[in-house]
């Protein structure tokens, strides 16, 4: 027979049990609204509530901070009736989320009892905002560690450069996770010690996306793209940060169209692109003077409200810039709501690349008037705007104001600037005093620059000066044998040509070959020395010789094909052929009916071959 008392407690049990249904269901409501950015609700369920729990309590106390209401917190947390471990840590950790680590602290010196996770978040806190040697203090000091705990640790050793002590930790920890893997792997990577990274990545026992996505960047910054390829295509769930770095990898190794089309396999994979993935593709855009493709790119971040962001803006600046469109730069320059030190860098170096000298001096008077000291780029811009209207008086102006009046420091570029701004103007000895201050590094550009003025102005002894200094640096520098060849022939010493090519072919010296590329219809054509494989060469060929007869007959350049010595006969024929593939790409463009949209660029050592 049933207890009648048991049966008497019956409908207590059964409205207790319905009360604490209820208190949960409104606790999941109040977290809920918490996270979702609505405090307003989480207060309001909270309010409502005729019986609250601890969990109440901490819910609505996590809520305020969650939301940026510090205060807020800490007022719910004074009028807890009772409070546990949750809600001693929920306040450490808001005042964390909240820049407050000192405040933080006085809440963890307060706690009559602490966990691991309050240690662990006040060790979190104090490495977040730099407090390293409180952290290391309160690292020993913990009664208990735990694998988050050594990973915190050397994720700030590793943050601080401190290598060895973070390899020694990591060595000493009686468990580790992937996030410990992965943190080590990173550290590596971003301290240039790829070798290191590259060992221990494939000691991983299971490799994260984390740990991926770092060696892809490892790979890309030594130049090993293929590589960095081969493990992107291994990771099975991409994130957008893995996407960015394969993609970014590409763009900083010069592989602009791979990046393109990266960005293309992205969005079909349902990923959306962020502030990183357009500037990667907008390089890719602007070394390609791809327009179309750089408008499409603009138009993406102007639908996904990232136009605003001001990286975005001025990677959009230099891509404007260098498809030949500055109407469009500046536009975006003047879109710019809070303009600083590197948006005015970027449009000066558009302006400067352009040869637009007044724009460049009305952008950085503009600079100073809104309270902005410029930097060395500042100057970088000013000199080779300088340079591109030889503006020689002006560029040593700006040279010695950089150091008088605002104490800057200049860089091998500088010099390299001046030196160029000399060697076009004639002033080849006081260009060689300027080379001989710029570093080891940069003294090659310099002797480089000298050494092409050298042929214009037939200065065969200093010629000789910037080619054996070259060569110091690069033994096997073809420009520096084909310019030092080339002012021998202009001098007519014909000995000395033929001694230097003599001595090419000993040292294996071969000049690297030109090549042009053009857009056409948003696609891009390539065309390099000695190589007729493109699918519509036969037509380019033919357009090429109708458009050299027309320029003959008008008269309008030299090609080149008349009065020429037997001597000089091979030297012509040398030369003509290494000017085709510059021809056939304007061909191309001519025979499409598309001149005007001619986008080209022939890569050279030093000049091009006279």
């Amino acid at each position: 027979m049933p207890n009648l008392s048991n049966l008497r407690a019956l409908p207590r049990v059964y409205k207790y049990s319905l009360s604490s249904l209820q208190i949960h269901a409104q606790n999941t409501k109040i977290s809920a609204f918490g996270r979702a950015g609505n405090l307003k609700a989480a207060r309001k369920v909270f309010d409502e509530m005729s019986e609250r729990d601890v969990v109440s309590w901490n819910a609505i106390l996590t809520a305020h901070w969650k939301n940026r209401d510090l205060e807020g917190s800490k007022r719910v947390f004074d009028a807890i009736p009772e409070r546990d471990i949750l809600s001693w840590n929920s306040i450490i950790t808001g005042c964390i989320e909240n820049a407050e680590p000192e405040q933080a602290f006085e809440y963890f010196a307060s706690m009559p009892e602490r966990n691991i996770a309050s240690w662990n978040a006040m060790l979190c806190g104090f490495l977040r905002y730099g407090c390293f040697d409180k952290s290391e203090r309160l690292f020993k000091d913990m009664p208990e560690k735990n694998v988050i705990s050594y990973t915190a640790m050397v994720d700030g050793y590793m943050r601080r450069k401190e290598i060895k002590k973070a390899h020694e930790l990591f060595d000493k920890m009686p468990k580790r996770n992937a996030v410990s893997w992965a943190v080590m792997v990173s550290g590596y990577v971003e301290n240039d010690m790829f070798d290191d990274a590259k060992k221990l990545f494939d000691l991983m026992p299971q490799k994260n996306l984390v740990a991926c996505t770092a060696m892809i960047t490892g790979y890309c910054k030594k130049g090993m793209v293929a590589y960095a390829r081969k493990i992107f295509g291994l990771i099975q769930d991409k994130d957008i940060v893995s996407w960015n770095a394969m993609l970014a990898g590409y763009a900083q190794n010069g592989h602009f169209e791979e990046a393109l089309k990266l960005h293309i396999q992205m969005v079909q994979a349902g990923v959306k692109p962020d502030h990183a993935t357009l500037i990667s593709s907008l390089t890719a855009c602007s070394s390609l003077a791809l327009l179309q493709q750089g408008r499409i790119i603009h138009a993406i971040a102007i639908k996904t409200m990232l136009n605003s962001y001001t990286p975005l803006c001025n990677a959009l600046i230099t891509m404007y810039s260098k498809c030949g469109s500055m109407n469009d730069s500046e536009l975006v320059f003047c879109g710019i709501r809070c303009r600083g030190l590197v948006s005015y860098n970027t449009i000066i170096a558009a302006y400067a690349q352009h040869g637009n000298y007044l724009n460049v001096i009305t952008f950085f008077k503009e600079m100073e008037q809104n309270g902005i000291d410029p930097d060395e780029t500042t100057f970088l811009g000013l000199l080779s705007a300088c340079g591109h209207v030889g503006k020689v008086k002006d560029s040593l102006k700006w040279f010695d104001l950089m150091v008088s009046k605002y104490n800057l420091t200049p860089q091998s570029e500088h010099y390299g600037c001046i030196v160029d701004i000399l060697s076009r103007s004639g002033e080849l000895e006081k260009a060689s005093t300027y080379i001989k201050k710029m570093s080891n590094t940069a003294e090659n550009a310099g002797w480089g620059s000298l050494l092409g003025a050298c042929k214009t102005h037939s200065n065969v002894e200093l010629g000789e000066l910037a080619a054996n200094n070259i060569l110091k640096l690069d033994s096997q520098s073809s420009g520096a044998y084909v310019m030092l060849s080339n002012i021998y022939a202009s001098a007519g010493m014909w000995g000395a040509v033929n001694k230097v090519r003599r001595l090419m072919r000993e040292k294996g010296v071969k000049k690297l070959p030109g090549y042009s590329w053009l857009e056409i219809g948003k696609k891009v054509h390539w065309f390099t020395v000695g190589d007729a494989s493109h699918p519509e060469m036969e037509d380019i060929v033919g357009e090429l010789h109708r458009v050299t007869s027309h320029m003959k007959l008008c008269k309008e350049v030299d090609v080149g094909l008349e009065g020429q010595t037997k001597k000089k006969e091979k030297d012509r024929k040398i030369k003509q052929n290494n000017l085709l593939e510059s021809r056939m790409a304007f061909s191309y463009t001519y025979s499409k009916g598309n001149s005007k949209q001619t986008k080209l660029s022939l890569q050279l050592e030093y000049m091009h071959t006279q």
